[in-house]
């Protein structure tokens, strides 16, 4: 059962980053595990984290959803959570996928409010209405976990419904985001020499991460400071330009990635390049068969997308998303074109990759699960 358990956190830290262009929703981690009647068990569990992601996934319609977890400093050492659990914070705190803060509350808001993504909490806000007007004008901002039939579902604080939806970026926030900052404190795991940010283990990698990962600065006085160190940030120039593409399989967008102007991204069913999108695991035989193992490369330049065909079978461009065939342009191995603003690369069909916000979903979703490794007795534990 502990390699099993393992395996669960090791699926769960995959969904866990600051990465402004991935992150999904906010949530404060600590009030998250506590949740004791989603499953009935211990009274704290890192394992809720997994079913809250993928409630999430459900709620959006789209696969390996990425949420932005702020966690209180004595969760580090809570005795409630396993040492195996507390080890796995404390790894996420080191290697900035996770914020650890004194006051999670304000800063979840904040968060929300910077980058315009819903917050998932029981918690009500009654008193920062004025500060955050969102909280009351826009339903769905912030979502509470609940108990259902499947897992758990969301319940909007304000107005009913159900489906967690994102905001838009604030002013504040899009200005903050065009800049690097830099902490003070030596080896700060958020605003150090990469950032916080990546999700996946092919987007990771600590302190060389791109600065385009950086999570938002916290506003005191207006002053951008470091949320984790309370030092006041410097700014160390503007940030990378970042365009974010989706994966869309049979209908299902399966993940989002970042495209920048330093780091060019390949495509295909298993690419050998650092930083790879591997799609072999969303690919019928056929597919597999034809789809190379790096297809297609993507760089930003001049923030213009440029996709190269780097396969042996080709590839096509479906100008505008249409999805007629005669409106399909071939792109033969070895040539390039700017990939235009509605515009989808397909690979074969039904495997199209484009612009995150363009790229719409509309197939009968499955939802690959965090939990799928998760053994039944460390979910549901008998009450004593």
């Amino acid at each position: 059962m502990r390699f099993e358990i393992s395996k669960v956190l090791d699926a769960i830290e995959g969904r866990v980053c600051t990465d402004p262009s991935l992150a999904r929703a906010v949530l404060d981690l600590a009030e998250i595990i506590r949740y004791q009647d989603i499953d009935g068990g211990r009274p704290a569990s890192l394992l809720r984290l997994g079913m809250v992601i993928d409630a999430l996934s459900r709620e959006m319609e789209e696969d390996s959803v990425q949420v932005y977890a702020v966690v209180h400093r004595a969760l580090l050492s809570d005795a409630d959570l396993t040492s195996n659990e507390r080890m796995v914070v404390r790894r996420w705190a080191d290697d900035g996928l996770v914020e650890v803060l004194d006051n999670p509350g304000d800063r979840m808001l904040e968060v929300a409010d910077l980058l315009g993504v819903p917050v998932l909490t029981r918690v009500r806000f009654d008193g920062l209405r004025g500060r955050f007007p969102w909280l009351v004008e826009q339903p769905g901002r912030v979502v509470a976990p609940v108990p259902g039939a499947g897992g758990p579902v969301f319940i909007a604080h304000v107005g009913g419904g159900h489906a967690p939806v994102a905001g838009k970026r604030s002013p504040t926030g899009a200005k903050l985001l065009a800049r690097q900052w830099r902490c003070p404190e030596s080896g700060c795991a958020l605003f150090g020499g990469g950032g916080g940010g990546g999700a996946f283990a092919d987007l990771a990698g600590g302190a060389d991460r791109s600065p385009a990962a950086q999570p938002p600065p916290s506003l005191r006085n207006g002053v951008p400071t470091c949320p984790r160190h309370g030092a006041r940030l410097g700014d160390a120039g503007p940030r990378p330009r970042t365009e974010v593409l989706a994966v869309r399989v049979g209908g299902l967008v399966r993940r989002r990635f970042v495209l920048s102007e330093e780091q060019p991204v390949v495509a295909g069913r298993a690419p050998e390049q650092e930083g790879g999108i591997m799609l072999g695991q969303w690919l019928n035989d056929e597919a597999r068969r034809w789809i190379s193992r790096g297809h297609v490369h993507f760089e930003l330049r001049v923030g213009e997308v440029i996709v190269t065909d780097i396969s042996t079978n080709g590839s096509g461009i479906r100008p505008g998303g249409s999805m007629t065939e005669s409106d399909r342009i071939p792109l033969a191995p070895q040539q390039s074109r700017v990939l235009g603003e509605n515009d989808m690369i397909e690979l074969y069909p039904g495997v199209q990759i484009g612009r995150a916000e363009e790229l719409p979903t509309g197939a009968p979703f499955t939802p690959t699960s965090v939990m799928a490794e998760a053994p039944t007795m460390a979910m549901r534990l008998p009450r004593p």
